[in-house]
């Protein structure tokens, strides 16, 4: 999976979503997520259509969840997947987040079993989850026979996830961290900022670059060119062993996305 990507979310002026999908393409990004919860999949398709690229663009997308829905179903389940398909512009996507909270009126049979019918079908090549814990991971990938090989979820110096992301190294599980600047709480961690000083770089950039060290792919969100350059540019900064000691070393735990309708983390 190409990586850092651009995270869309909170993305929701449609012409400000075109134009940065647009210019994250034709900076080098070429990984895209979205979701049907974000209300902003037709602008992110259509940037994708604008930019002048001539790679393939890795799309991904969620499928909206329980809590959002009084019809939970194996239909309303299929609907909404063709309906992010119709908005992005798309015949299929590379990965497909058939879980994006295991929240409502979630059921892992129910989910898996027409995920995998879509799969068969070509609607999606990856089949990925978000926001669930190490045990419903396990629930999933025994309830679906396409095999789960995303996991996305919120993960930044200040929330390490080392229990989810020793789980999926172990099970060649892909970790897509989000909110990989801790929405912003972390560009003032003095550690942080430190390490970006001395190395005359942004914080946002060690943030990111730490995420990548860590061997997971960031999808840090952002709109104007220089934000969008500067993310990318995490690509080129090594830190040493002992600049990610510190970050690890940093104490402050602060999840940023906990809804009332989160997992029990």
């Amino acid at each position: 999976m190409p990586s850092p990507g651009l995270g869309t979310y909170r993305n929701t002026d449609h012409g400000e979503c075109v134009d940065s999908v647009r210019t994250a393409l034709e900076v080098g990004y070429r990984h895209v997520d979205t979701a049907e919860a974000y209300g902003n999949e037709a602008a992110v398709g259509e940037g994708i259509a604008a930019a002048d690229v001539d790679d393939d663009v890795f799309l991904a997308t969620k499928v909206l969840h329980p809590r959002f829905t009084d019809d939970y179903s194996a239909g309303s389940i299929e609907a909404n997947v063709r309906s992010c398909l119709d908005r992005l512009d798309v015949e299929s996507v590379d990965l497909l987040y058939g879980v994006h909270w295991p929240a409502g009126g979630y059921d892992p049979e129910t989910t898996f079993e027409v995920l995998a019918a879509l799969h068969d079908e070509g609607l999606f090549d990856r089949l990925g989850v978000c926001n669930v814990t190490v045990d419903q991971l396990e629930e999933a990938r025994d309830a679906s026979a396409v095999p789960v090989s995303v996991l996305q979820a919120e993960m930044h110096p200040l929330l390490p996830q080392q229990d989810l992301r020793e789980y999926c190294e172990a099970n060649g599980i892909a970790f897509v961290a989000y909110a990989p600047l801790g929405n912003g709480r972390v560009l003032d961690e003095p550690e942080i900022r430190e390490i970006a000083d001395d190395r005359g770089v942004s914080p946002a950039r060690v943030s990111i670059a730490w995420c990548l060290e860590k061997g997971t792919i960031p999808i840090p969100k952002a709109t104007g060119r220089d934000h969008i350059e500067d993310n990318w540019r995490a690509r080129d900064l090594d830190l040493t062993d002992a600049e990610v000691e510190r970050i690890d070393a940093i104490d402050d735990v602060e999840r940023q996305y906990s809804p009332d309708y989160a997992p029990d983390w």
